[in-house]
């Protein structure tokens, strides 16, 4: 699953997969488990600003569904785009 969203002069592309993750957090979860995957681009750009961006819950647990994956990715995205990229010296 991805989403693709317009923010403050970016375009924000969350890509929903399944966690691959074998580490020990992983195995005390049952079931599936899922990471966002965020790219950011500035909205002219075909080239993105960092490498893909990996995101689950804290803890580095995986999210539990594809629906919490993806909010969290663009949550994640829009306070990266905030943090970094916003100018509010005025």
């Amino acid at each position: 699953m991805t989403r693709t969203y317009q923010y403050e002069g970016f375009r924000l592309e969350v890509c929903v997969e399944p966690d691959s993750c074998l580490g020990t957090n992983r195995l005390a979860q049952a079931g599936p488990g899922y990471v966002a995957i965020v790219r950011i681009f500035q909205a002219d750009n075909a080239i993105a600003v960092f490498s893909p961006l990996r995101f689950g819950e804290a803890g580095g647990r995986p999210f539990c569904t594809e629906a919490e994956a993806l909010a969290g990715g663009s949550d994640a995205a829009h306070r990266i785009v905030d943090d970094l990229f916003r100018d509010d010296r005025r």
